[in-house]
């Protein structure tokens, strides 16, 4: 399988002290880090839950409503269960933006001071 990243070096990788990790940790730039993940994972986990229960509990007990006919054979279900995928991959590449310009800077850049590359 062929992959763009180089192999991985055969150099030896000073490992911090478990004091380093718990200076880190304890630090007011980790705790930006996991704020900032914190912020936008858990509102995003909580809404697509209610919004996966709500499409449930609608096929649970309004059958009617779902089984309206919109156009053709399509009916609201089918359109909602759809639309299930649709936010599921729009989260997916919202988190994955999210991630590459908020929270990899500031990981590699607390990664890289404990590695003693700063």
């Amino acid at each position: 399988m062929a992959t763009d990243a180089p192999p991985p070096s055969k150099a030896e990788h000073r490992l911090p002290p478990t004091e380093e990790f718990v200076r880190v940790h304890e630090s007011a730039e980790f705790g930006e880090l996991r704020s900032s993940y914190r912020s936008f994972a858990f509102p995003l986990t909580v809404g697509f839950i209610a919004w996966y229960l709500l499409y449930v509990l609608l096929s649970n007990f309004a059958g009617g409503f779902m089984g309206t006919k919109l156009f053709g054979n399509i009916n609201v279900a089918l359109v909602l269960g759809l639309a299930q995928f649709a936010t599921t991959f729009l989260i997916a590449w919202w988190y994955s933006r999210h991630a590459a310009t908020k929270l990899d800077p500031k990981a590699e850049a607390i990664k890289t001071r404990m590695e003693g590359g700063a």
